[in-house]
């Protein structure tokens, strides 16, 4: 009987692409701190500078997450005064996000953060289109 040995860590998809995201986090850490926000708070003020007027469930669905864990990130992000939860008039349920004058100035810091990100990367546009590609393709098939 032979005894079939696992495939080796480095031949994991997973763990690559857990290293990569912990080394990308940590990269943005610092940069972000700058700003006093944390990577999920960024990753929420990205979503209402690309759109503002989303309700906390289609951010959430934005950012693959359910409202729950969103909900405390829009809390903080309030209580620093960088956006406003409001009623949605077509739903009282609901809250509507918009950005305050604070948020808005972010929006020059993010532009830069995305810049340096870009630098530390250094891929070329067609290495990125096709790390892309390829990472969306990857999400697509663990969606169904």
């Amino acid at each position: 009987m032979t005894t079939r040995k696992p495939p080796l860590l480095a031949d994991h998809l997973c763990f690559n692409l857990y290293s990569t995201s912990l080394k990308m986090t940590q990269l943005y850490k610092p940069l972000l701190a700058e700003l006093n926000l944390t990577y999920p708070q960024y990753l929420v003020m990205v979503v209402l500078w690309e759109e503002e007027g989303l309700g906390i469930r289609d951010l959430a669905n934005r950012l693959g997450q359910d409202s729950g864990s969103i909900t405390p990130v829009v809390k903080r992000l309030e209580a620093e005064g960088y956006l406003l939860r409001n009623r949605d008039p077509k739903d009282e349920r609901n809250r509507v996000l918009t950005l305050t004058e604070e948020g808005n100035k972010l929006r020059a810091a993010g532009v830069r953060i995305s810049q340096q990100i870009a630098a530390a990367c250094d891929l070329q546009m067609a290495d990125f289109k096709q790390l892309m590609a390829g990472l969306n393709k990857l999400s697509s098939h663990l969606d169904s």
